[in-house]
């Protein structure tokens, strides 16, 4: 099986980023699917930039460590990653900013003068030099940047060709079936299936990982029917979304832990004014600032229990893009069948890894999957609150003839009168039991927990969010049952408990340093045996978790 990673290294303002989705692209067009780990300081200019682009004959969601190209644009990525090079790496650098190297030299600045080319087009030299040390045929490469290049087309194939010609070898990658795959990050995928889901309103404070998310959908409003609105902070975020949920538009928002942190008198304010929204939170690491462009997945207490006051709310974790489409889907509408907070919980490596998006592995949905919004009758006798043995009140929006709805963060009676009432407040908190409890009965009736691997292995590799790219293969390599949770809350217990029947030994794998999942799950009643960290702010690759899962295994 063809399994291939590049590795392209520069400084912040190379344009590292957008090198690596050009390769990527070359790759997906020829049907391989691909992934993409980008690894970057939190600098405008300078500091050292790379990109790990994996393209495989197989779905992949994780990198690898040994790489069998290096692209560098400077000395320093040659330097950084030594370890990551063997005999058999090809080195492909420019000529002007890196000197007696061995490998393949590239002369950026002689091609340029020669084509009369920008200095922004040095990137188009090095990918047509790399397309040719690699063997991809000139076609390809001319169809990808015609597809994705925004101006100056020709100029930059001309420079391209020049700099392929040089270095061009045998063909060592053949094109095979096409997929028709799409290339997406997971903010994407979140975005499209937001939208999928309902949500006709974003509204965001740019905030890594998620800023992307925020400028994805701002670039699709004109294509796509939602409002994108950049409020002047994280506490106009919030606020505004609920207002667009009291008005009965139907609004998501996007944010990073320290955005979150300013929402959560929102928050509090949806449990109790019943306010459904969407709430996109990517984790990095921390505390506080942290690191701010790497990973982490140390927020789940956080967001498990943020806020003021006992109330319900539904959170999924997502694991690939894929996933990311349906969840971020089914969490618009369930937000507002239960007229509830919905977070979708991603982390830097899912929100900005970007991966081939396999439309054959989403689940379709029908308008009616999950009911519509029930709505009230109109008049003076309506009740935003009414009392019902779900806890889901029937809904009105301002401007409903003849009908006062009324909202309020205050506790209230069943027309949204504050009030201080010890009879009322206990139904009020009863009334919210009775959602969570109903809304509990929806996760029953989805697929919360998924196992895959070899569902009849004793041995179990259980992970959540983006650690399932790399646990999936682990498992797979290893004849391991892999076991996700994908709803966090409510928690799906049954779900989980059956899909652990049978297991002797379950290790749990997750981005943090003490172990949020797995006191999750004992705080459940449900044992696990090893605990397999990681909070250095960056991903784990297939071979540093195969490593660490033999070792507890052996």
């Amino acid at each position: 099986m063809r399994d291939v990673s590049v590795l392209v290294g520069g400084k912040a303002g190379d344009g590292i980023n957008i090198a690596g989705l050009t390769i990527a692209h070359l790759f997906n067009e020829m049907g391989y699917y691909i992934y993409m780990y980008f690894d970057y300081p939190s600098l405008i200019k300078g500091g050292h930039n790379f990109a790990v682009i994996r393209a495989s004959e197989k779905k992949i969601g994780a990198h690898r460590n040994p790489v069998d190209y290096v692209l560098a644009l400077n000395t320093e990525t040659l330097d950084a990653h030594v370890a990551r090079m063997n005999p058999g790496t090809t080195v492909i650098y420019n000529a002007d900013t890196v000197k007696n190297r061995p490998g393949l030299a590239v002369p950026v600045g002689e091609i340029l003068a020669a084509e009369q080319g920008l200095p922004i087009m040095g990137n188009s030299a090095m990918i047509g030099g790399f397309a040719g040390a690699a063997g991809i045929p000139w076609d390809v490469v001319e169809r990808v940047f015609r597809r994705h290049l925004p101006k100056e087309i020709e100029k930059n194939l001309s420079v391209a060709q020049k700099a392929y010609n040089i270095t061009q070898g045998e063909e060592k990658f053949p094109v095979s079936k096409a997929r028709g795959m799409s290339v997406l990050t997971g903010n994407e995928a979140m975005g499209l299936g937001l939208v999928h889901g309902g949500i006709d309103a974003f509204v965001a404070y740019p905030m890594t990982p998620t800023s992307n998310l925020l400028h994805f959908l701002a670039e699709q409003a004109r294509r796509l029917p939602i409002t994108v609105v950049h409020p002047e902070n994280e506490i106009g975020v919030m606020i505004m979304a609920l207002g667009f949920a009291y008005a009965g538009k139907q609004a998501a928002i996007g944010t990073s832990g320290g955005g979150f942190c300013l929402m959560t008198e929102g928050l509090s304010f949806a449990g109790q004014a019943e306010l459904p929204v969407v709430m996109v939170v990517g984790q990095r690491t921390g505390p506080s600032t942290g690191l701010p462009t790497y990973t982490g997945q140390s927020e789940l207490p956080f967001v498990l229990y943020a806020g003021q006051g006992e109330f319900p709310r539904f959170i999924v974790a997502p694991g690939d893009p894929e996933e990311s489409f349906e969840w971020s889907s089914r969490a618009a509408r369930i937000a507002w069948k239960y007229q509830v907070p919905a977070i979708i919980l991603g982390d830097k490596t899912l929100n900005e890894g970007t991966y081939s998006f396999d439309s054959g592995l989403t689940r379709e949905y029908s308008s009616d999957a999950i009911p519509p919004v029930e709505l009230g009758e109109t008049g003076d006798k309506y009740a935003r609150y009414r009392y019902t043995t779900s806890g889901v009140s029937p809904m009105l929006f301002p401007g409903a003839k003849d009908t006062t709805v009324k909202v309020t963060s205050y506790t209230h009676d069943e027309k949204g009168i504050s009030t201080e009432n010890p009879e009322i407040t206990r139904q009020v908190a009863e009334k919210r039991g009775r959602k969570l409890a109903s809304l509990q009965e929806e996760i029953d009736r989805l697929d919360a927990v998924r196992v895959q691997g070899n569902q009849r292995s004793p041995d179990v590799l259980l992970a959540w969010g983006s650690n399932k790219g790399v646990a999936l293969e682990v498992s797979e390599l290893m004849g391991l049952r892999c076991v996700r949770p994908i709803v966090i809350s409510p928690f799906p217990v049954q779900q989980m408990q059956d899909a652990l029947a049978g297991a002797s030994r379950v290790v749990v794998v997750e981005d943090n340093c003490t172990g949020q999942m797995s006191s999750l799950l004992a705080g459940h009643g449900i044992t696990t045996h090893h605990r397999l960290l990681k909070y250095d702010g960056r991903p784990f690759s297939v071979e540093e978790l195969t490593s660490r899962v033999k070792e507890v295994l052996s």
